[in-house]
């Protein structure tokens, strides 16, 4: 429609200048004086002109107004330079985004995101407020939704022999979760043990692809540069050997991946990238290779055999802040020069053997980003009852759908560190009280266990996932 409107335009104003041409043209020997004869062809010239200059007003509006619907046939020629000729189905996942706001302590608004299912809108749809003492955005609705979770979720494992050149890859292996990207290990052996699994796929709410990232950076036939083909390959086939990927274009299908490496994994399978789940440690918002909302964040960790620790309430806690890792980012430089003889704020760019003391003893535990946005010190912080500060921008934190970490932590942009002491100490004791007792409160969810544990990180990133589980699966892809 919007096409055939410009077109009309353009082809009217053409008509109409061509007929006063005419019609005047027509008239002029009839004047019988050279004088008036020249003021009809200025007339003709300015009027000329006039139409020119309307012609060339009404295509720059018609290429420019927001008014109109988009050029059809200009919107498919977009949207095919955009995905190519990719089997990609037309989904609708009945997730949605809605924004929920809170009130911070200075009545200054902002947003934050939680994902809900139609279960839940009434959450912000109603102009809810989510006070910054609350744990979670809507605690009763986590909770009734939880043990609907836990009662019906299903997930298929495609399943692999144990004599597959990949079975490394694919299965779950007998070894202890080892390294700070431990989480892609403890979720895979935790899945596959659980009730979640069913062997009948036509029950299945999702589609868990096995791939482990780790396994297959250090296997020597595929390693970092291989990872995005082994992905493509891998969904290549069993879009061939199954009809579950094709009846949604992969949107009721996950994978899950801790190491930083895993944002390039589908780098060679766009169909992955825009439609599959991604449950990755590494949720940075500004790499494309992460899609707020359709995929989810869960917590990094460190490989732990102890018990919780004694003594978590903050009478002990006499240090202001504590960080201790390796100097390999500008944001880590920046802390290290300003703060790196401080006193008050114990940063350490090299391992400390105390460093569970260490944390015990701080108020605040510094989160500063590495390589990347993630690194395990957030749930170290929280399993040793020490307030996070988060410092790494772009950070969709996990468990965002769920939990308000204004409630528990500290969240500083890059530029503030300079300020991180005034910050710190600007805050009062009830406040800072209110942000350790909400720690103990959700560190839970941030602790790994085998066997799993109810509301630990394995429930919750199940939970995450069973908010993303619905789309609308058709027969054949057009």
């Amino acid at each position: 429609m919007y096409f055939f409107i410009k077109r009309l335009l353009v082809l009217i104003c053409n008509y109409f200048f061509f007929f006063l041409s005419m019609g005047y043209s027509s008239c002029s020997p009839s004047y019988p004086s050279q004088k008036h004869s020249f003021k009809v062809s200025l007339f003709l010239i300015l009027l000329s002109l006039a139409l020119a200059c309307s012609r060339v007003i009404l295509i720059y509006i018609s290429k420019t107004s927001e008014l109109l619907p988009i050029d059809q046939i200009e919107y498919r020629h977009n949207r095919e330079s955009l995905i190519g000729h990719l089997p990609i189905s037309t989904v609708i996942r009945q997730t949605i985004p809605v924004a929920v706001h809170t009130v911070s302590k200075n009545s200054l608004d902002s947003l934050e995101t939680a994902t809900l299912t139609e279960d839940n809108l009434q959450l912000g749809l109603k102009g809810n407020f989510v006070s910054d003492k609350e744990v979670y955005h809507n605690g009763d609705i986590f909770s009734e939704d939880y043990k609907k979770m836990n009662r019906s979720f299903k997930i298929h494992v495609y399943p692999h022999s144990q004599d597959d050149p990949f079975a490394n890859i694919l299965l779950p292996t007998q070894e202890e979760p080892t390294g700070n990207y431990a989480s892609e290990h403890y979720f895979k052996n935790v899945l596959l043990k659980s009730h979640f699994i069913t062997d009948d796929p036509s029950e299945a709410d999702l589609f868990y692809m096995p791939f482990s990232i780790v396994k297959m950076r250090n296997d020597p036939r595929i390693g970092v540069a291989g990872i995005p083909y082994f992905v493509r390959d891998y969904v290549f086939n069993i879009s061939q050997k199954y009809p579950y990927w094709n009846r949604t274009g992969g949107a009721d299908h996950f994978y899950v991946c801790c190491h930083s490496i895993g944002k390039s994994a589908a780098e060679q399978a766009a169909p992955v990238k825009l439609n599959a789940i991604q449950v990755v440690c590494s949720a940075n918002y500004f790499v494309s290779a992460y899609i707020p909302h359709k995929d989810a964040s869960m917590p990094q960790i460190w490989n732990r055999q102890q018990e919780d620790p004694p003594i978590l309430v903050s009478s002990g806690r006499n240090k202001l802040a504590f960080f201790a890792g390796r100097n390999n980012s500008p944001i880590r430089e920046r802390v290290r020069q300003i703060w790196g003889n401080d006193t008050e704020i114990r940063a350490h760019f090299d391992w400390v053997s105390n460093i569970a003391e260490e944390q015990l003893g701080s108020k605040f535990c510094l989160h500063v980003k590495g390589f990347e946005v993630n690194t395990a010190r957030a749930s170290d912080a929280l399993f040793y009852g020490c307030v996070p500060v988060i410092i790494a921008n772009h950070y969709h934190l996990p468990f965002a759908d769920i939990v308000n970490w204004k409630s528990f932590s500290v969240v500083l942009e890059d530029g503030d560190i300079p300020s991180l002491k005034k910050i710190l100490k600007g805050i009062s004791s009830e406040q800072y009280l209110m942000l350790q007792k909400n720690v103990l409160k959700v560190r839970k969810h941030f602790q790994w266990h085998t066997p799993p544990v109810d509301y630990d990180a394995f429930y919750t990133t199940m939970y995450q996932l069973w908010l993303r589980r619905n789309a609308i699966r058709i027969s054949s892809v057009v």
